[in-house]
């Protein structure tokens, strides 16, 4: 019986080697592909991300050509861009600024 107790124990500790190395090697095995999900699934949530705010972007866009498709809306960005209609000519007026001072003092001082 004393034998038979000894040998117990010796595959005892065998069988629980044998078990924590086929743990090991599954975490070893499982390693990768686990990291590989997880890069993935966060790479994954920031093109969502991206993808909202593309089409919020889109939608912007959308709204400001069709504000732009008007003819008013194209004639007041060829006036900015410095176009002239046939027949019109163009004057380039300089000391705005100056100009809007000195008046600005002036209506101070007459009001004051």
């Amino acid at each position: 019986m004393a034998a038979r107790s000894i040998r117990a124990l010796r595959k005892r500790p065998l069988k629980f080697w044998l078990v924590l190395a086929g743990i090991c090697l599954m975490v070893f095995l499982y390693y990768k592909p686990f990291r590989s999900y997880l890069d993935t699934s966060h790479a994954l949530a920031q093109r969502r991300v991206e993808v909202a705010r593309l089409r919020t972007e889109t939608k912007i866009l959308e709204q400001r050509l069709a504000r732009s498709a008007s003819d008013q809306e194209l004639e007041r960005q060829a006036r900015e861009l410095g176009y002239v209609k046939p027949g019109e000519r163009l004057y380039i007026v300089k000391g705005i600024a100056a100009w809007r001072r000195a008046h600005h003092r002036a209506t101070i001082a007459a009001n004051g």
